[in-house]
């Protein structure tokens, strides 16, 4: 019980902390864990049917292949996860009368990332235990949260601009550039010291997502 708990805590530590980011016209708690909800069982069998389909149609055999490695990271891990996020954000949440301002986009696209990321991180801690959670606390969970706020930045924008579906493809594709240089560092850690990649990615993650925050704040119709 205590792993499990390890395992969501970072979870829910983020959600809070865009949970009180959302500063003038908070979410409904409800439809806040339906999108989490969502995340965290829909996103995943999506996935999990995409990940079956690609390696029948796509086998990467080779994991000491960069090319390889990259294909996999970028194609089919990030875009792939992405993707099963996005469809949620962009049918259910970003449809929905309560998306009412460009701030609620990284609300949604979070909560659907968060429970994504705690059903994805109760596995790998259930496996590797205590070193594990403290590891994924500070570098994996944080990191989807960075997708999610990328995302749902120009998902935001999306939905109150004539250019919907290019924004909403711009949040996709650069969720899923994001996801995918993470794991690419990660990924072919055969090169010595070329996992420290993975870290820079995420403080370059960190850092434009502070910034999408804030300018999102400053739009609020509701300031």
């Amino acid at each position: 019980m205590n792993l499990l708990l390890f395992a969501v805590a970072p979870v829910f530590i983020i959600i809070l902390y865009i949970y009180f980011k959302d500063k003038y016209e908070k979410e409904p708690k409800r439809l806040l864990v339906y999108n989490f909800l969502l995340g965290a069982i829909v996103s995943i069998i999506v996935t999990t049917i995409l990940y079956y389909i690609i390696n029948v149609f796509i086998p990467l055999p080779n994991e000491t292949s960069v090319f390889q490695q990259f294909i996999k990271a970028f194609f089919v891990v990030g875009l792939t996860e992405e993707f099963s996020k996005y469809i949620i954000v962009r049918y259910y949440a970003q449809t929905n009368k309560e998306f009412d301002e460009p701030f609620d986009g990284i609300v949604y696209a979070v909560m659907v990332s968060m429970g994504f990321a705690a059903t994805e991180n109760i596995f790998y801690v259930l496996e590797g235990g205590y070193q594990t959670a403290l590891l994924r606390a500070f570098t994996a969970v944080p990191a989807h949260a960075t997708f999610g706020i990328l995302m749902g930045y120009y998902m935001g924008k999306a939905k109150f601009s004539n250019n919907k579906i290019l924004l909403n493809l711009t949040g996709l594709l650069l969720a899923a550039s994001f996801h995918g240089a993470y794991d690419f560092f990660l990924f072919i850690d055969f090169i010595p010291g070329i996992w420290l990649g993975a870290f820079v990615s995420l403080i370059v993650g960190i850092v434009l997502s502070r910034k999408a925050i804030k300018r999102h704040q400053q739009r609020s119709k509701f300031k």
